[in-house]
């Protein structure tokens, strides 16, 4: 009975343990991401994308995202893609995280378009690029979550 009595105390620890470690980053809360590799406009839809997060997310004064965890991601549209024009621009999405050995699933707004680096501006205002372009690896990236983050 004392065996019983400890495990179901020890089980009860456990559980309140990983209780006062669970936090939820709320809707509307902005994640920062930098691109681990380059990402070409001519890349098929559905890619993977590599990502680490920029910045600390913090929630209530406590960091419940570091900067440098692991982000997953992928192309959503791209000059590759077959229902879209020439003129349609790269786009990425985030998908999941690595938290605490584990992956959790991410809800964004929707997807960012990734402008190209080198195209310029005539004086008329113009853009002109060309089809093809690579946006470095190192790229900023803005991401809104659409749903809560529970970790």
């Amino acid at each position: 009975m004392t065996t019983f009595i400890r495990l179901v105390a020890a089980g009860i620890a456990c559980l309140a343990v990983q209780c006062s470690f669970a936090v939820t980053i709320p809707a509307g809360t902005t994640l920062v991401v930098r691109t681990l590799h380059n990402i070409s406009a001519v890349d098929a839809p559905g890619k993977a994308v590599a990502m680490q997060l920029d910045k600390d997310v913090v929630v209530n004064g406590k960091v419940a995202l570091p900067a440098g965890t692991k982000i997953s991601g992928r192309v959503e549209t791209s000059k590759r893609s077959r229902t879209l024009t020439r003129s349609q621009s790269l786009t990425v999405n985030i998908t999941d995280a690595q938290v605490h050995g584990r992956t959790v699933a991410i809800k964004t707004t929707g997807a960012v378009s990734l402008e190209n680096p080198f195209a310029r501006t005539t004086r008329r205002g113009v853009q002109v690029s060309t089809y093809s372009y690579q946006v470095p690896a190192g790229a900023k990236v803005q991401f809104r979550l659409a749903k809560p983050l529970e970790l």
